[in-house]
């Protein structure tokens, strides 16, 4: 301040900011707000930030991301008339709680992107076309051991499908690499013709075997952190979900309650080994070779990566490039699942287009019996949440200006040097009344 040449300290300065963005109330109460979580540490805290989507200003931004905190905020605003969120179930419980008379809306760009990962996991059955980085020699026995620990429970046929067929893509292409290598080509040269990463390329080259890939290590948002609780609880007799999940709350789970149903399912028919536990979609999944085989680009010769295959599948065709149509061309032509896939998703994309909710319900029930796993699963949970996404299709209102918020914020964040606690951030964020300006 000094240097500006005014006569008041930095301390002064920051006490009027924190006073004034602790001043809640508007000149009018909300009526449409969106939720949405933001990072102050990636994939260790996070907070909460809460926009005026009509007045296109933030409102409040809480420390934490708890049910509790959020449902608190929407109890203090009573008008608040609707709410739009992103799919976390997290704001999703809060909106009930806190503004039960609210309307809820499923934020557009979420459920896309959600059909996009469904698409991509249905296409990763055939094998991953990428080419992942192997692990170093120090790794493997580590990675022996954590699956040991995480494959005792019985799994599904088409997610083994989905683990063998990853684990074949990787070996032809670990093959592949040390083949052409003999032949006395260089990494660059491996990397041109195969379209992989150089250092990728010459990290493989380096091991003789292949190596297996090592799982991410465990975080508080799986049950598999507490796993021993669990394991003791369930021995015990403790076997109701409800209150397995309130013991592993108060130890720090962060994650869902279905999450955790998930595992005991998993547990509860490992006792019943004498029941028949058939596919879903035996058609796609039992006994049989899945039609969408890794299909090559015809431009260049390469491998089409599930990656790439979902966001083409979910692309119109207007919006592609002339050598992106030329894969999708490729993909529908060589690939009866890509084909299916591409049908139901701008089937997805016109029933937001139209604006016409009706539709949807026929959607999901073909999508169901569609006999394709991930794309099934993606329809139920849809249907779970059908208010939203009916409203997210009828009504205009979107995420979009707390994801502009979030950008902001987060420029805001790391242009303060680590000194962005909850009180400054919030000072800058919250929009400044020109009644609390003065000059002398």
């Amino acid at each position: 301040m000094r240097r500006l040449g005014m006569s008041i300290s930095d301390d002064t300065i920051l006490r009027h900011l924190k006073r004034n963005a602790s001043r809640v109330g508007d000149e009018a109460p909300a009526r449409i707000v969106g939720i949405d979580d933001w990072s102050w540490r990636k994939s260790w805290r996070y907070g909460t930030i809460i926009v005026d989507l009509e007045r296109r200003k933030v409102m409040d931004i809480l420390e934490g991301r708890s049910v509790v905190s959020v449902a608190q905020w929407l109890k203090r605003h009573p008008s608040i008339e609707i709410v739009s969120r992103d799919r976390c179930g997290l704001y999703v419980q809060a909106a009930r709680e806190g503004a039960p008379q609210a309307s809820q809306v499923a934020d557009r760009f979420h459920l896309i992107q959600n059909l996009r990962l469904a698409i991509e996991e249905q296409m990763s059955l055939s094998g991953r076309a990428t080419g992942r980085a192997l692990l170093p020699d120090e790794d493997i026995e580590t990675d022996h051991d954590d699956r040991a620990l995480h494959e005792q429970a019985p799994e599904t046929p088409w997610r083994n499908q989905l683990r063998r067929a990853h684990r074949q893509s990787r070996k032809e292409v670990f093959e592949t690499v040390h083949a052409l290598s003999k032949e006395g080509l260089t990494c660059s040269e491996i990397a041109r013709r195969t379209g992989y990463g150089r250092r990728s390329i010459a990290k493989w080259l380096t091991f003789e075997t292949l190596p297996d890939r090592r799982r991410g290590a465990l975080q508080p948002t799986s049950p598999l952190y507490f796993e021993a609780f669990l394991t003791q609880c369930w021995k015990d007799g403790n076997r109701r979900g409800r209150h397995l999940f309130h013991d592993i709350k108060n130890r720090g789970y962060t994650g869902s309650f279905s999450n955790l149903e998930r595992l005991l399912a998993t547990w509860r028919r490992a006792e019943k080994p004498g029941e028949d536990h058939v596919a879903p979609f035996p058609s796609v999944f039992v006994g049989e070779t899945p039609d969408n085989a890794p299909v090559r680009d015809p431009h260049t010769g390469h491998l089409i990566s599930p990656v790439v295959a979902a966001t083409l599948c979910i692309k119109p065709r207007g919006a592609l490039t002339i050598n992106q149509a030329r894969k999708v061309d490729a993909l529908k032509q060589r690939s009866q699942t890509f084909a299916v896939l591409r049908s139901f998703s701008m089937r997805f994309r016109g029933i937001f287009h139209s604006r016409t909710s009706a539709k949807l319900e026929d959607w999901i029930e073909d999508a169901i019996h569609s006999g394709l796993a991930f794309l099934a699963r993606f329809a139920r949970v849809l249907r779970r949440d059908i208010d939203a996404v009916c409203n997210a299709i009828d009504l205009p209102w979107s995420n979009g200006q707390a994801e502009g918020q979030i950008n902001r914020l987060k420029t805001i964040k790391r242009a303060m040097y680590g000194r962005a606690g909850p009180e400054r951030l919030r000072a800058r964020m919250m929009p400044i009344k020109s009644a609390d300006l003065h000059t002398k």
